[in-house]
């Protein structure tokens, strides 16, 4: 694993990803990813061998789910930021009292680069709908 990694290159290499179809469970620039999927191509692609490969998970795992699973695992392999900056992890919940199932990397104060259904990896603005929904922001280990 590197010892440091620039914003830079972790934007560069999440902005590679766009245009990538969305694909349940993938991770393979340019043929699919989800949400999670971007996550570890960028961890892959900046930082080498990903720390842990995810369980296979259901497009509903967090509605039927009790555990704070993805959020445990950013804890595991990510730092918890109190503000995010531009290439950090961002944690997302779609409605109150539901579990986190979604992340995204932030690409500036008020953009972020992800993955969802239906659509494919892109980089949209950080509207007030998805700050509402804003659970935790994270940064990659040894970044610069």
């Amino acid at each position: 694993m590197n010892a440091a990694v620039t914003r830079a290159a972790l934007l560069e290499e999440a902005r590679s990803w766009i245009g990538t179809p969305y694909r349940h469970q993938a991770s393979v620039k340019g043929v699919g990813c989800d949400c999670l999927g971007l996550v570890r191509g960028v961890w892959r692609g900046c930082l080498g061998a990903e720390p842990e490969l995810p369980p296979p998970y259901a497009p509903d795992w967090a509605e039927a789910g009790s555990v704070e699973t993805l959020q445990q695992a950013a804890l595991r392999h990510l730092r918890p930021s109190a503000e995010f900056a531009a290439g950090d992890v961002l944690l997302f919940r779609y409605r109150d009292g539901c579990l986190a199932k979604h992340v995204a990397i932030a690409s500036a104060a008020d953009r972020m680069i992800h993955a969802h259904d239906g659509a494919s990896v892109c980089e949209i603005a950080i509207t007030p709908w998805w700050r509402r929904r804003l659970v935790q922001a994270f940064s990659f280990p040894g970044v610069q």
